[in-house]
């Protein structure tokens, strides 16, 4: 593949390197549209997004990052780039980058997985954290996410499926405390809670607006801990139907509630979205979810 000129690759390795359209400008001695133009004009030749765009500038995309290196050395070597980002499209290949809270691996592990088994050329980085990984600048091309949907207008949001919270409660703990028939007895019951007295999870807050603090003696940041704490007859605690399934170390005192479950997810950049590894990979997850058992 042709170029008529070297001006775009050397328009986007200033812009790469810089960050920014007007600090490219300022180097190359032209009009901030000139930069524009440039960069529109080779991501509409190689078919790809090389740079995301945001309030504090452009950052490179793989592609963009590749055209960095490439475009240290002469036109020609541009060539080789245009067909590697070319190939990019026809197969499932590079890095592929996957945040999700911490609560949810247990369940989205295995279809990870079977995607990375699927894609031999695909480097897969699953990253699981309790931050918000940020996707306007790279750091993710695609995050599952929990709670009230994401209303970044750069970002493209799907609803994935809920996670169906009940509250349970150790074997030991009930022979040694009894088991609530129902809400009205749980009154003088143990509880695990969370510490952040401003976590949004909606079983967190019927807690907190049902039961005093002193019920609540035992606390946690994330869901892992309150699986452990829980089994470890701590108290009564929120853990979600998949996670316990037939577990018989665990009973239940309360079934999952429509109003306690947590809505998922997928979120990616509008500069990704439509790539193909992004696009594969949201088609297998919404596949593999409708084979999960009740969530």
């Amino acid at each position: 593949m042709g170029f008529d000129t070297w001006d775009e690759i050397r328009t986007a390795y200033q812009v790469a390197r810089l960050g920014t359209v007007s600090g490219a400008a300022d180097v190359l001695g032209v009009h901030h549209a000139t930069v524009i133009r440039h960069i529109d004009a080779l991501e509409t030749r190689l078919g790809a997004k090389l740079f995301q765009r945001h309030a504090r500038g452009y950052t490179a995309t793989e592609a963009g990052r590749e055209l960095l290196e490439v475009a240290k050395g002469a036109s020609d070597r541009f060539d080789q780039l245009a067909s590697r980002i070319k190939g990019q499209n026809e197969e499932v290949s590079g890095e592929l980058v996957v945040t999700a809270i911490s609560g949810i691996p247990r369940l989205l592990t295995p279809a990870v997985v079977a995607f990375g088994a699927a894609h031999p050329k695909l480097t897969l980085r699953f990253l699981t954290d309790m931050r918000l990984f940020r996707l306007s600048s790279g750091e993710a091309h695609v995050a599952i996410r929990a709670g009230a949907r994401p209303e970044d207008a750069d970002y493209v949001v799907q609803k994935f499926t809920s996670i169906r919270m009940g509250l349970y409660a150790a074997k030991a703990y009930v022979e040694a405390h009894g088991l609530p028939r129902d809400e009205s007895e749980l009154a003088g019951h143990r509880f695990v809670g969370a510490d952040d007295p401003q976590a949004r999870a909606p079983f967190y807050q019927w807690l907190r607006q049902t039961h005093p603090e002193a019920s609540i003696p035992f606390r946690i940041s994330e869901s892992a801990a309150a699986e452990a704490a829980v089994r470890a007859g701590a108290g009564l605690g929120f853990l979600s139907s998949c996670d316990v399934g037939n577990d018989p170390e665990l009973v239940q005192v309360l079934p999952p509630r429509p109003e306690w479950s947590t809505p998922l997810w997928l979120v990616t950049h509008v500069d990704l979205h439509r790539t193909l590894k992004v696009q594969k990979f949201l088609a297998h997850l919404k596949e593999a979810a409708a084979t999960w058992p009740d969530t």
